[in-house]
């Protein structure tokens, strides 16, 4: 007997050390840290604060302004963004409801009819009914449903980051679509220039011509000139059209919808914004927070994972009732309370597995984080390095055009004074109407290197609606 009552003391003593225990539950090795090779600043760095406009409206343009406000609102691809927002969200409810008690009710009844031939040959009714409630709660010794929910919530405010990345994304694409269709309308403007002017020049060889002064393979090259820069002008308003379709789809329109885009010149930009430094991306940058949210998720996965191999404590409590024991439920619902201790003993290793593939996962989104720092700040130099070179290059080929003007000016005088043949003033022509096309190419890519530079610093989220940037589900260690 002594024996017995000993082994029930030992019994109710591990219990309670279990209990003690649950107030030390797994938790995530440590936050997501920055890779120790970031540079302490980018290569052009003035130390300026941070401008807290969108980076769009900095290009001066009310048209552009209003098809991003439009798109943010009305384009497809944000609103399944919003949905995978949404989702996630549901899914962290789903994760933290096991952190409370669940109830369920159950019942049950039927009505018997029966006939006692022993007293009487009336049919008589027989009521029976049966109500239960159902109670059960897990203590959460380990940490595993805290780690589960820490986990779900930290999706959610990946999730958010996501969305602000594609919001990010696509407002530069619709910026991108503008800047290419201004583009094509100024070529296009120019090749019915160019085009105009060349038929002039081919009517005055023509003359020439039929005066006996050029011969007619003079005629022959100018037309060849005048036909080429004729066939250029379907392609380029065919380009115009399915660039002014594809930034009719990125802002919820049909493809041939009226956009009114009425500006007929390329935007100015201006100074260099302020860059901050490369340490600044980890904050700005919303694809750099959701990678390190997805790192710690992946830790509380982790801890959940090591907790499940461990013994889960459940209490639970049931009572059912009928007609004659609606007065006595509370009693019989404080009478039924239980509790169960239950610990894996034999799984195959398939908990043992789980953690082993939640430890990797961890290890895959530590580097996928640590790639993405290291892409942010790449993305940045890279930006800085081409917007420079490519203002070097601008302008040495205005210088380019420069000469290929007096060049051409001085192949005609010579042409007109019968000092040279045609060939000079031909080749000097393409050159130049060449270089006139190239020029308007060339400044919507130095425009384009400035959106990468403002996609690349992650600054502009800032200009997004206040549901897109709410404050980000921080989950703190309170130790």
């Amino acid at each position: 007997m002594r024996k017995t009552s000993d082994a029930w003391v030992r019994t109710w003593l591990s219990l309670g050390m279990l209990m003690l225990i649950g107030c030390m539950p797994f938790k995530p090795a440590g936050p997501a840290d920055a890779p120790g090779e970031l540079p302490e600043t980018f290569a052009i760095y003035d130390g300026a604060n941070d401008d807290l406009r969108p980076w769009w409206q900095t290009l001066g343009s009310f048209e552009l302004n209003r098809l991003i406000d439009t798109a943010l609102k009305d384009n497809f691809s944000l609103k399944e963004a919003w949905a995978r927002l949404r989702q996630a969200k549901a899914l962290a409810v789903v994760a933290g409801a096991e952190r409370y008690p669940s109830v369920s009710a159950n019942g049950s009844g039927e009505a018997r009819r029966f006939r006692t031939y022993t007293t009487s040959t009336d049919t008589k009714w027989e009521d029976n009914y049966l109500l239960g409630l159902a109670g059960s709660y897990e203590l959460d010794l380990w940490g595993r449903i805290r780690s589960q929910h820490e986990a779900a919530l930290l999706d959610v405010s990946a999730s958010q980051a996501d969305l602000q990345t594609a919001a990010m994304t696509l407002a530069a694409e619709v910026t991108e679509r503008w800047l290419a269709t201004i583009s094509l309308r100024l070529q296009d403007a120019l090749l019915e220039k160019q085009l105009a002017n060349n038929q002039t020049f081919l009517e005055l060889i023509e003359l020439r011509f039929r005066k006996g002064m050029v011969s007619a393979l003079d005629v022959y090259q100018q037309k060849q000139v005048v036909e080429t820069v004729r066939a250029k002008l379907p392609l380029v308003k065919a380009e115009t059209r399915t660039n002014e379709h594809a930034l009719a789809v990125l802002i919820g329109r049909p493809p041939r919808s009226d956009l009114k885009l009425m500006q007929d010149r390329m935007p100015v930009i201006g100074a260099l914004p302020p860059v901050g430094l490369p340490a600044d991306l980890l904050a700005n940058r919303p694809d750099v927070r959701a990678a390190g949210m997805h790192l710690r998720a992946a830790q509380w996965q982790l801890a959940e994972a090591r907790a499940n191999r461990l013994p889960k404590l459940e209490l639970n409590a049931d009572a059912q009732f009928g007609p004659a024991d609606l007065e006595q439920l509370l009693d019989t619902w404080l009478l039924s309370l239980a509790a169960r201790l239950t610990a894996p003993i034999f799984d195959g290793g398939r908990l043992a597995a789980a953690v082993d593939h939640a430890d990797a996962q961890v290890d895959e989104n530590l580097w996928a984080y640590r790639l993405t720092v290291l892409t942010a700040v790449k993305e940045v130099e890279d930006a800085l390095e081409n917007e420079a070179r490519q203002f070097e290059y601008l302008k040495g080929l205005e210088n380019v055009m420069d000469a290929a003007r007096h060049g051409f000016e001085e192949a005609v005088q010579r042409y007109r004074r019968g000092l040279s043949d045609y060939l000079p003033v031909l080749t000097q022509l393409i050159a130049l109407q060449d270089l006139e096309r190239d020029l308007i190419a060339q400044q919507e890519t130095l425009i384009r290197y400035r959106i990468s530079l403002h996609r690349a610093l992650g600054g502009g989220w800032r200009g997004l609606p206040d549901e897109m940037v709410a404050p980000q589900t921080v989950v703190e260690d309170q130790g």
